[in-house]
């Protein structure tokens, strides 16, 4: 696969929390964490989102000094403001796509086939597939060009069952992300609630909650330069 040297974001378009009156969106530091490990290693990083243009955004601390150069880096901000449409995006262009985690991204990440098709594709040239927290919800639409999804028998991990219980959403959310990942033929595991835990199969990379991001945008550097090296 000839590097690009470029890795894809893909942020929720999704602002509405269910039916609570809550606001929601793409969990900032999901976001946030990888880019700075992108960028040391000598990525550049787009962005993505269902309905293009600006997304929404969640969980900002700007306490955080990681969140705080990612808002502020112009190149970011360029592209925050006006999120590429999945339909815009050529695959060809990336090494590999991260889904950004945020409760939005299970409203509208499973049923966007041009996302998954651009995911498809950078998984079939040889890219890597990356997913943190609620992001695998981007996964359970991608079905491979033999037709299988591209998480049957696979090991992944996502935001637990147990853990949307202890943010009391479990009957806010559309369905269980563990549960949906299990029925499409995943082979989930999760760590203790909250704790980090990276999954790695392959050239499928997963992480379970906000504290797997940096460990998800690690292992996907690593599995590029071991791609790259062939």
């Amino acid at each position: 696969m000839p590097a690009t040297n470029t890795i894809l974001l893909a942020l929720t378009s999704h602002d509405r929390l269910g039916d609570t009156g809550r606001t929601t969106g793409f969990y900032v530091s999901e976001a946030a964490h990888p880019w700075q490990v992108f960028a040391e290693a000598g990525y550049r990083v787009d962005l993505v989102s269902p309905r293009g243009g600006r997304p929404p955004m969640d969980g900002v601390d700007l306490s955080d000094p990681v969140q705080r150069a990612f808002l502020d880096d112009a190149h970011v901000a360029a592209r925050l403001g006006a999120t590429l449409r999945p339909e815009q995006v050529d695959p060809a262009g990336y090494d590999a796509i991260l889904y950004v985690g945020g409760h939005g991204t299970m409203w509208d990440f499973p049923g966007d086939a041009a996302l998954a098709r651009v995911a498809r594709d950078i998984y079939e040239a040889g890219g890597v597939v990356a997913a943190v927290c609620h992001g695998p919800a981007g996964l359970l639409g991608i079905t491979l060009s033999d037709g299988r999804h591209l998480v049957d028998g696979k090991a992944v991990t996502a935001f637990t069952n147990d853990e949307e219980s202890a943010v009391e959403l479990t009957g806010v959310v559309p369905f269980p992300l563990q549960t949906a990942l299990e029925e499409r033929g995943a082979r989930h595991s999760g760590a203790a609630n909250f704790a980090p835990h990276v999954v790695v199969d392959g050239r499928l990379i997963t992480g379970q909650n906000p504290a797997s991001a940096v460990g998800v945008a690690e292992a996907v550097v690593k599995a590029l330069a071991t791609a790259h090296a062939f």
